[in-house]
């Protein structure tokens, strides 16, 4: 049975710091829904999406593939519903782990907190193999420059550090930047489309039931489901945001909502390039040119060219989105006790996790090496194989979340609706478990791997929960006080202080005797994303 908060309170808190020591450590207030809404939308890599897996799934779903993306997005509108109503009443930094512990209990919790940690490296990591290729395929494009893979890749790791180094505020201005691109490319190529009336004449066959209703629309949700991933960081950014209460709701509804459209309105305009009865046949002859050849044919040349560099910037953008969750994250569990103190050090003037950022880099350099040295391919190995368990992973934190959110509801006294509290997040329990099941059922596609290897692929996601069960476990024996206030809400003034301006005091341990305060009861295909 789930613990409770109640069932582990901690001591009473001690006397308050000192007001100079109390405020946050992060730049808080710097990120409004605009902000917010780049970062997710920017890990969701929309002109990656499109031009390296869309081709894939008009391959396999036909003409309907449009409708797929219309499904997934709106299954996870419904999760959001849950999702951001429990945002409002559980404020911890953790996000995903703090809503399951509070739900389903601590031991789930920290299992899930494991589980956030491996499917969000998993998920950023991976893509710098997709850097490297996309980065050599632009350079063979316009200039016929052969450029190695690796070198490209390291250069993106330093890259992507200096980002998540520098402030929050400056991460939102860069990557709405580099959304802005992207998502600008491909308008232009929809707006050609749309302008010349498409190869026969605009048609909504797409979204008919006898287009829709065929055995390759369940591949085609394998992918649209993986190309979400990374919308819902939107409550990790909760410190940093103006008034979260307001921002965090509003920047998911936001995100999943563009991706939803925007997806199902890009693929059915590119059906129209080609004509219904042509595309699939070209998707078959050369999916990785299916979006470059539409818009060369519809726009210009000049604008193929553009969509080759903007979908450098586009991977770029999508791993400096990640590179800042998983930072929060690690900064939140080491706020928690759960991971070193050291690893909540806050930069005194970019107000950023730099030690966190550094660390995840190191790791990130040490995988990176480690497939070139064993020769592996950078698409095929580096970013599949690694990219497949996070995305994974996430997902199914996303359904142990929307399990979590009906019973944390029913324990606690609020003024929720049955909507937001029971009928939509468990609404979303059973269409997350079937697109679990779904990708799951179609892994193959994603890796391109052999039985076994995606055998391996898929068992590290339970592996590393019931890993994280035991470490649960060994906290709670060994660290009860850690255990105790797992997840549990707390005032600035009883975070970490600033230490001298840059790194926040270390929480209590057991050979430290300052206690934490009391918890509050508030009412292939490429890429593989």
């Amino acid at each position: 049975m789930p613990e409770t908060p109640e069932q582990y309170r901690p001591p009473a808190p001690a006397a308050r710091r000192p007001a100079a020591q109390r405020s946050d450590p992060l730049r808080t207030g710097a990120l409004g829904t605009a902000d917010i809404s780049f970062f997710v939308v920017s890990a969701a890599a929309p002109l990656t999406v499109m031009a390296g897996v869309a081709p894939v799934a008009i391959l396999l779903g036909g003409i309907g593939a449009p409708a797929g993306y219309l499904l997934a997005g709106l299954t996870l509108t419904v999760f959001a519903v849950g999702f951001t109503t429990m945002s409002r009443h559980v404020t911890s930094g953790g996000a995903f782990y703090a809503f399951i512990a509070r739900g389903l209990g601590k031991r789930v919790g920290i299992g899930a907190a494991l589980l956030a940690l491996i499917g969000y490296n998993g998920m950023e990591i991976g893509v710098y193999g997709l850097l490297g290729t996309t980065t050599a395929d632009t350079g063979r494009a316009l200039a016929g420059l052969d450029i190695p893979w690796l070198p490209v890749s390291l250069a993106g790791l330093l890259l992507i550090w200096y980002g998540g180094f520098r402030s929050i505020d400056f991460g939102a201005k860069l990557l709405g930047v580099l959304l802005v691109a992207e998502t600008g490319i491909l308008v232009l190529l929809a707006g050609g489309v749309l302008i010349k009336g498409g190869a026969h004449g605009l048609s909504a066959g797409s979204f008919a039931p006898g287009a829709v209703l065929v055995p390759g629309t369940a591949a085609v949700l394998a992918f649209a489901f993986a190309a979400f991933t990374g919308f819902e960081s939107t409550v990790i950014y909760r410190r940093e945001a103006r008034d979260p209460d307001r921002t965090v709701p509003r920047a998911t509804y936001i995100a999943v909502a563009f991706l939803g459209l925007f997806y199902a309105f890009v693929v059915w305009t590119v059906i129209q390039a080609y004509g219904a009865e042509e595309v699939t046949a070209a998707a078959a002859q050369d999916p990785g040119g299916l979006f470059f050849t539409a818009i060369g044919t519809y726009v210009g040349p000049w604008a193929a060219d553009l969509m080759h560099l903007f979908i450098v910037t586009s991977v770029i953008a999508s791993l400096l989105a990640f590179h800042n969750a998983i930072n929060r994250y690690v900064l939140a569990l080491s706020e928690e006790g759960v991971l070193p103190a050291a690893l909540g050090r806050v930069h005194p003037r970019h107000r950023s996790p730099y030690l966190a950022g550094a660390v995840q880099t190191a790791l990130g350099a040490v995988i990176v090496l480690g497939f070139a040295l064993a020769g592996a391919d950078p698409y095929q190995q580096l970013l599949l194989w690694v990219n497949t368990p996070g995305m994974i992973g996430l997902m199914a934190l996303m359904l142990l979340a929307a399990v979590a959110v009906p019973v944390y509801f029913r324990r606690t006294a609020h003024s929720e609706g049955p909507w937001r509290t029971v009928i939509a997040p468990v609404t979303a329990a059973v269409l997350l478990a079937v697109a679990i099941c779904l990708v799951v059922s179609k892994v193959g596609l994603f890796t391109q791997a052999s039985p076994t290897v995606n055998t391996v692929l898929v068992a590290l996601v339970p592996a590393v929960f019931l890993a994280g069960l035991l470490l649960a476990g060994r906290l709670k024996s060994r660290r009860p006080e850690v255990y105790a206030r797992f997840a549990e809400d707390r005032p600035a003034e009883d975070r970490p202080a600033p230490r001298q301006g840059e790194a926040p005091c270390p929480l209590p341990t057991p050979s430290s005797p300052e206690p934490a305060s009391a918890p509050s009861t508030p009412p292939a295909p490429r890429p593989a994303r």
